[in-house]
């Protein structure tokens, strides 16, 4: 539906209409309430707030640029009024040079946008009997109390039509549009009407006046304080009681107020705190099991034969390992690693496998039950059948239309900013730029394993390293665990500084990308940071997880990084407890910053503009001026807090077999991210103009390849991160005959077994250790499990038969695991349907009831027309064909 609307637009730059054709908007003085959501007559509500600052007491731009700038904004107004929006226009209390041009729309204007825009309004109540859940009783002690957040009424709805009005559910023509879709109607109008042309072009929008500094802000008002209750008895508080009961922290444990939410906010809004708080629902489970899992590992790691052997000075005492580095690193003993082995059973245990098993397919419950409750949510908040509106071009976008080209389906002439050719050349520019800086990301990755490689051979020349020691610290601060901490620690502080760099690239080039819509821009941008994101969080994980130690050679032959530094060599237990701790910083240090950053940089902004506004404490302010010191809530919305969360459920989903608690930090970083994004959109954030939203949009998808690629990452974490396998492979082959000589299965010896022999006599120069050799031995053992072939062996220092076995044991643990959650996932989700019974018959009685009520009433009309009109006809057929004699 196309709305031919009748305004005043200036033809070009450098003239404007008569200012008698202008209208202006009403002046008036505040009447000091400062609660008051109404126009002075007490009646018209305030749907919107325009600011701006007077133009003749503006001392920044040149007489000329003010001038234009105020024949602009006078014209727009004008325009506003001409399309049936009512203004009245006020002057700050605390600043004269700002102008506040509050606007209401009559309600002529409020049915006339309804229709326009599709809005879902109330026909009749909910008459289907609902049943209440089993656990209804429990889940009602975490509720917010009903009578002091009464529940919405459930309605029957469809598009509002102006011709079946006394069909709709209207009580109070006052109410029947309530203030998130009166804002939202008026923000449609905002940003469609014009104020110029320049070059044919037309100009238009609230959000180009923004960008141009016409408007310093727009925005619908908050209905009250934060802090108190309304002192108007017609307002009903909702933002003190949204406060009260959701964002404050005692509401910790509370289930969130999601109608109450939509209500204020809008469903865009609301879906987000619906998917956070389900995520968050969803975690606990997660976190129970994980919890179990980690507790398991701890209970049973003094069971652990391998890391008994370790410290068992008979068996580990005697093992001498061979030197990590070239030259400046010595021979040591195995038995320096034994708290580093211990820590290693409590995560590299069967929990962690059946728990990686559990993740996989919980993984699928979630993103499965989510879409039942989105389906609910859908219905319950009437975007089931939402009609997206063509959207309006970005202003961005419209500035730079100066080629004309034919459009093929209309045969019009229309205006772009690129031709074809241009649009390439943009295209391909823009996916350069992103692989450039996709290779900065893992070249900083690999500036991370370069100093990991130079800061070992630091903390193995400087660590004491004798075999004969006794230093307690040995016992904690190894080498190893040195180099881990410190370079994970830095990959944290350089994972933090990138996202800052990051995105700001990103923006810059999704803007020179020109996207059309606001949409295709929010979509793109998504694309690039979560891809930036991607490579900067977890390239260091996964450089742990599936290479270091994987490529180092032998002792006699090691490999060289970049020719120079020699490679990593992972701990004798694995590379497991690293990637641990690399998760553990990183996720607890995110979730640390993103919380301190969330709450200190609104809070620091809005201290710094009550201070600049310190008369404020001697004059009564309005609700306008007060919510006009707020932080504005930006143009991408929720669009970090959603990366923030996808990020997280990457740690989650793709690392979890290495770090079973890795649930829990999220559960308690959720809890707290619920109230803390509550707390600033309530306390320091503008309101939002309310916006529709039938799903999470572009994210949905990503977490759906997110979960996909979390079954393969770790089924090879188990297989080649953890020593799970080869452990396995030595219980029931290598233990006992014909491998072995123990005669039953046994994991004894088996650090005696794996730890390969190394002939010291067979170093070469440039990797001998300057230090001496200590004892009468001839041989050292690799640090890693190579499981090659010993010194005089005819294959000596080759792969020997227990490698083999193990690798191909890695590869069918990958594919059988795989393949049985791959085909778990299916049947869940073939078996769960996307939209419930209860729900799916909420649907159909409502599209019954909108065909009776709005449909069939036509069709009765129809007919009863075209019965007068037959009964005319046969009546006029009658006198014609009666003969004279009658």
């Amino acid at each position: 539906l196309v709305l031919e609307l009748n305004q005043v637009i200036i033809p070009t730059y450098g003239t404007v209409p008569d200012q008698q054709n202008l209208h202006t908007p009403e002046w008036v003085d505040f009447d000091d309430k400062p609660d008051s959501l109404f126009f002075k007559d007490g009646q018209r509500r305030i749907d919107f707030v325009l600011v701006y600052e007077d133009e003749s007491k503006k001392t920044t731009h040149k007489r000329s640029d003010r001038k234009k700038q105020k024949r602009k904004r006078q014209v727009y107004e004008s325009n506003l009024i001409n399309n049936g929006l009512q203004l009245e226009a006020t002057r700050s209390v605390l600043d004269e040079k700002l102008i506040f041009v509050k606007v209401h729309a009559p309600w002529e204007v409020l049915c006339t946008y309804a229709e326009v825009m599709h809005i879902k309004l109330p026909l009749q109540h909910n008459d289907l009997k609902t049943r209440d859940s089993a656990f209804n009783w429990f889940s009602r002690l975490f509720r917010v109390d009903e009578k002091i957040i009464k529940p919405e009424q459930e309605f029957f709805t469809a598009p509002f039509q102006k011709e079946h009005l006394s069909n709709f559910y209207i009580q109070d023509k006052d109410t029947f549009f309530n203030p998130a879709t009166r804002s939202r109607i008026v923000h449609f109008i905002l940003s469609r009407v014009e104020y110029a042309t320049k070059n044919n072009v037309k100009k238009f929008g609230i959000n180009k006046l923004l960008d141009t500094g016409i408007y310093k802000a727009a925005f619908p008002l908050h209905d009250s304080s934060f802090k108190h209750l309304s002192t108007d008895p017609n307002c009903p508080s909702e933002r003190y009681l949204l406060y009260r009961e959701w964002a404050h922290p005692k509401n910790i444990f509370k289930l969130q107020p999601l109608d109450f939410i939509r209500k204020y906010y809008g469903e865009k809004i609301g879906i987000y705190f619906a998917w956070l708080g389900f995520y968050t629902n969803m975690l606990t489970v997660a976190a129970v099991v994980g919890v179990g899992c980690f507790l398991y590992g701890y209970l049973t790691k003094d069971n652990c034969t391998w890391s008994q052997e370790v410290c068992d000075p008979n068996i580990g005492g005697n093992i001498i390992m061979c030197p990590q580095c070239d030259k400046a690193c010595t021979y040591w003993n195995l038995t320096i690693t034994c708290e580093s082995s211990k820590k290693l059973c409590v995560f590299d245990s069967f929990g962690t496998l059946m728990f990686a098993v559990f993740m996989g397919i919980w993984v699928t419950f979630f993103l499965e039950f989510w879409k039942r409750r989105q389906a609910e949510l859908e219905y319950e908040w009437d975007t089931v059948e939402y009609l997206e509106q063509e959207e309006q071009v970005r202003p961005e976008y419209e500035a730079q239309c100066t080629h004309v080209v034919m459009n093929e389906i209309t045969q019009q002439e229309e205006h772009v900013p690129y031709t074809a050719c241009g649009k390439c050349v943009r295209m391909t520019f823009c996916t350069s730029a992103i692989f450039f800086w996709i290779l900065l990301i893992i070249a900083s990755v690999i500036g991370i394993i370069v100093y990991r490689l130079s800061v070992f051979l630091v903390f193995s020349s400087s660590l004491s390293q004798h075999i004969n020691g006794t230093e307690t610290i040995r016992k904690y601060l190894t080498p190893q665990t040195a180099t881990t901490v410190t370079a994970s620690l830095i990959s944290f502080v350089v994972i933090m500084i990138l996202n800052i760099v990051y995105e700001k690239v990103a923006i810059l080039i999704t803007d020179f990308e020109l996207p059309r819509t606001q949409t295709d821009y929010e979509n793109s941008l998504t694309t690039k940071m979560f891809l930036f994101q991607f490579v900067n969080y977890y390239s260091s994980c996964l450089y742990i997880a599936f290479f270091k130690g994987k490529f180092v050679g032998h002792p006699g032959n090691p490999v060289y990084w970049l020719g120079k530094y020699r490679n990593e060599e992972c701990d004798p237990g694995g590379c497991l407890l690293e990637l641990t701790t690399q998760l553990a910083i990183i996720v607890g240090g995110k979730a640390i910053w993103n919380n301190i950053q969330e709450v200190l940089l609104p809070l620091v902004k809005n201290l710094i503009g009550r201070h600049s506004a310190a008369a404020r404490s001697e004059k009564v302010v309005p609700r306008w001026e007060h919510d006009y010191h707020l932080q504005p809530i930006g143009k991408l919305g929720l669009f970090y807090e959603y990366l923030e969360m996808v990020i997280q459920f990457g740690f989650v989903t793709l690392f979890v077999a290495s770090f079973p608690l890795a649930p829990l930090l999220a559960l308690i970083n959720n809890m707290l991210e619920i109230r803390l994004d509550a707390w600033k959109l309530t306390t320091q954030f503008r309101r939002m103009v309310p916006q529709k939203a039938q799903d999470i949009g572009a994210w949905q998808p990503i977490l759906q390849g997110i979960a996909i690629l979390a079954v393969v990452t770790n089924a090879m974490i188990i297989a080649f991160t953890s020593d799970m396998i080869p452990r396995l492979v030595y219980y029931w082959s290598f233990s006992v005959p014909p491998y072995g000589s123990h005669s039953s299965h046994t994991m004894k010896g088996y650090i005696n077994s794996t730890l390969s022999v190394f002939n010291i006599s067979d170093f070469k120069n440039a990797s001998k250790p300057f230090s001496p050799w200590l004892g009468n031995q001839t041989t050292c053992r690799q640090v890693y499990r190579d499981l090659r072939y010993p010194p005089g062996h005819p294959h000596q220092y080759e792969h020997n038969i227990y490698y083999w076995h193990v690798i191909a044991a890695k590869l069918a643990f990958i594919i059988v695991m795989e393949h049985v959650i791959y085909f778990v996932k299916f049947i869940i989700s073939y078996v769960i349907p996307d939209v419930s019974e209860k729900t799916k018959s909420k649907v159909k009685r409502e599209k019954y009831l909108t065909q009776k009520l709005l449909h069939e009433n036509d069709l009765k009309g129809v007919k009863k027309n075209m019965g007068k009109i037959a009964d005319k006809i046969s009546k006029g057929a009658e006198s014609t064909f009666r003969p004279k004699a009658e």
